[in-house]
């Protein structure tokens, strides 16, 4: 009998993507297509839910083709997707009433500090685990319920369904079969009771959203229907879903509590599971789902960081650093040792956890003999120093978690650099394990399938199909360390407002 093959879905705010797995956790082949964004005006961001839909579609078939396989092989689908985008769409028709709003988007930023300036973003964080901001669903969803003419009576009279990325795309998959999300997803929405694990009444009401329009919560790993024969040729079992992150905490093996990965994209997002306990935090990080699976929620504590990747960018177009990355991490190789330059690349405001709008870029430290080099240097190690924020934020809320030995588990562009990674374990001071193969997120949403399937018997069956790793240990000393962890405070502290 041939071996299952295991199909990924992932939908991301630029590109959507298939990739074809064995039950090894080997990539067979993939298909992308681009994805086109719409700015209607300044901090707006749309996506054309329909786009999205055809190429899921184009993707899928694209991929099996490309491994001159057959979609018989397919045991099942997993769906990985850009959480916090919201679409809403007419049950009847099938077509979407408007754009979808993307994560990026900034438009109910107003919504958001008007709440807070009557003092529920305590509640709404008790609940949701989540901040009051624009970034999230809740406000997005409100926001077309008030805008698109009619929406919120046809919404009250069950004419409309809404849901993020992944269940607008199941819906269409299963010919309208299914109108379902996953806990992880469910979890960014402002709207759902992580401990209670059900959507809050109280939520629904605060940002006055119709019970009747959302999805039904299910596992990670779980029936999500079949797709209608018509698409991919057969009726293919989807059994997976996760939001990106979650997805990618998946895909690295994080299934127990203290195991963290941080994904170095543009900018970076770091997670660390708490197990079953759903950690508040004083730091303001967000508490979140990391994974459901047979009944069983875990949780993290999730950090972003705004500019990561995009601080090497920076060195490039605003300063004139050609070559590209591998230009720059030769060139910041190259400076001198302890030269003391710190750039706090705040060029939007500065992320988790100092949540600070207001701050801007500047650099310190510069001297005589500073050059291109040392300020290349500090980019990097600007990327290294706001993870390690997050280490210690995290281990101030969750520090059970960092009981025993603790690693970093990293993917995303920036890890590519086995030049970085190293600095990453020197100026964090724990272990940092390089992923060999990159596309975690597509991974996490195969193995999630995989499970749901039946194709691992157990979490830790489908989570030990992870990428082989390269690790790197901390080479310089605690001292050199320390002082370079000071320099950076005291840069942030210059910088906030």
């Amino acid at each position: 009998m041939a071996e299952p093959l295991l199909l990924a879905l992932d939908q991301g705010t630029t590109s959507t993507r298939a990739i074809l797995f064995d039950a090894k956790g080997r990539a067979l082949a993939e298909a992308g297509r681009p994805l086109q964004q719409f700015y209607p005006q300044d901090g707006w961001v749309e996506h054309d839910a329909n786009e999205i839909y055809e190429a899921s579609v184009a993707v899928l078939r694209e991929a099996v083709q490309k491994a001159a396989r057959r979609m018989e092989e397919v045991a099942a689908i997993g769906v990985t997707n850009q959480r916090e985008t919201v679409v809403l769409w007419d049950r009847a028709t099938g077509e979407p009433v408007h754009k979808a709003i993307v994560w990026q988007d900034r438009r109910t930023a107003g919504v958001c500090d008007r709440l807070r300036a009557r003092g529920m973003e305590g509640r709404v964080t008790e609940v949701t685990g989540l901040l009051l901001d624009p970034y999230f669903s809740g406000t997005k969803l409100a926001w077309l319920m008030d805008n698109v003419p009619g929406a919120r009576e046809r919404a009250k009279a069950g004419e409309l369904l809404a849901g993020t990325i992944d269940a607008w795309v199941i819906w269409k998959l299963t010919g309208g079969r299914v109108h379902a999300t996953d806990a992880t997803n469910a979890s960014r929405t402002l709207l759902f009771d992580i401990r209670k694990q059900a959507w809050s009444e109280e939520m629904l009401e605060l940002f006055e959203v119709p019970a009747g329009v959302l999805p039904q919560v299910r596992d990670c790993a779980a029936d999500f229907g079949e797709t209608e024969p018509a698409i991919l040729g057969r009726a293919v079992p989807i059994r997976g879903v996760a939001g990106d992150q979650q997805a990618a905490l998946m895909g690295q093996g994080c299934i127990r509590p203290g195991e963290m990965k941080a994904t170095y994209g543009t900018g970076c997002f770091m997670l660390i599971n708490t197990g079953e306990t759903a950690a508040p935090s004083r730091s303001r990080l967000l508490t979140t789902v990391a994974a459901r699976v047979a009944g069983r929620t875990t949780y993290a504590l999730e950090g972003a960081i705004f500019i990561a990747g995009a601080a090497i960018q920076w060195l490039g177009e605003g300063l004139g650093v050609g070559g590209g990355p591998q230009a720059a991490e030769r060139l910041a190789a190259s400076a001198r040792p302890d030269h003391g330059v710190v750039l706090v690349p705040a060029f939007t405001g500065l992320g988790a956890p100092w949540w600070d709008a207001g701050a801007r870029g500047a650099i310190f430290g510069l001297t005589r003999d500073a050059g291109l080099a040392e300020i290349s240097q500090a980019a990097f190690d600007a990327c290294a120093l706001q993870t390690r924020d997050l280490i210690e934020a995290m281990r101030a809320d969750a520090p059970e978690a960092f009981h025993g030995a603790v690693e970093l588990r990293i993917d995303g562009g920036m890890s590519r650099s086995a030049w970085f990674s190293q600095r990453l374990a020197d100026l964090t001071g724990i272990g940092v394990c390089r992923a060999t193969y990159q596309e975690t997120t597509a991974l996490g949403a195969a193995l999630f399938a995989g499970l749901g399937a039946g194709v691992y018997s157990t979490l830790e069956e489908a989570a030990a199909a992870r990428p082989t790793t390269e690790g790197y240990a901390p080479e310089i000393g605690a001292g050199r360390r320390e002082a370079a962890y000071a320099r950076w405070l005291d840069a942030v502290a210059r910088v906030r407002t």
